[in-house]
């Protein structure tokens, strides 16, 4: 299936990227002004999961980022969304076999974290995938890679690095942590977040964590970056809404997408 999905965006479009980036919710306009080669919708790659979430265009945006040869992907698949989680990573697995060596993640997050405040950015150095199904169950697909894949440093410390000193250079203040991965479409209980916390976990969000382990699973170079768009469940005396996460990750946008852009020049100039 995957081979014939590359078929299908190769028919369009023979752009190798280097790079590739997800964008989160609220997110999607981090390719305006970039100098754009082609874009391919989901819903046109046979076989393919389509974004249904707000705020999630769904297509792959192949575009150069200050030299840099970058595969966008504007939203994302979610299993709330009724997909199977070999569905969720589709489009992981599909860009490593475009060629895209390293991944960069992002998302918009509750902050578990007292410390935290909205609109911080938090570097994820570390995931909890335990509470949803994974990606690499079943049969493996051992062109993609090894059957019991090691997983003690799914975000590179090396791009971690690289992040950190492109926010620094940019006078853009980040926060690091531990991201873990609910099933949703529901926002969190108190109680869900205490566990959470007791877990270890900073934020919380319904992606990413599957994405990683399918992404370091097929030899990405990954690294993460969370957009805290609320406080979670039970830090401040109000009910969460979908409107506020998508308000404040627009509201973030400037900083947000002047990061990503120095980090994948930054990762561009290493190579």
């Amino acid at each position: 299936m995957l081979q014939k999905q590359l078929e299908y965006i190769r028919n369009i479009t023979d752009f190798e990227p280097d790079i590739a980036v997800v964008l989160g919710s609220g997110l999607g306009g981090f390719t305006d002004g970039a100098e754009i080669e082609a874009a391919v919708d989901f819903a046109n790659i046979p076989d393919f999961p389509v974004s249904t979430a707000p705020t999630h265009r769904g297509r792959f945006v192949f575009c150069k980022i200050g030299g840099a040869r970058v595969a966008v992907m504007q939203g994302r698949v979610h299993l709330y969304e009724g997909y199977t989680p070999q569905q969720a990573v589709m489009p992981i697995r599909l860009l490593r076999l475009m060629g895209a060596k390293q991944l960069i993640l992002t998302n918009a997050a509750g902050g578990i974290n007292r410390d935290f405040q909205i609109g911080d950015l938090m570097i994820i150095e570390d995931h909890i995938s335990s509470l949803v199904p994974s990606p690499l169950r079943g049969k493996n697909i051992d062109s993609l890679g090894v059957r019991f894949p090691d997983m003690s440093e799914v975000y590179s410390k090396r791009l971690c690095k690289i992040i950190t000193e492109c926010a620094m250079k940019n006078g853009i203040e980040t926060k690091k942590g531990v991201y873990i991965q609910l099933q949703g479409p529901a926002f969190e209980t108190k109680a869900e977040i205490k566990m959470c916390s007791i877990l270890g976990a900073d934020a919380v969000g319904m992606s990413t964590a599957i994405e990683a382990q399918a992404a370091k699973h097929c030899g990405f170079e990954v690294c993460g970056i969370s957009c805290i768009t609320n406080l979670a469940c039970g830090l401040l005396d109000q009910p969460i809404t979908s409107e506020e996460v998508s308000e404040t990750a627009a509201k973030t946008a400037v900083k947000f997408n002047a990061l990503l852009r120095s980090t994948i020049e930054r990762i561009a100039d290493e190579y």
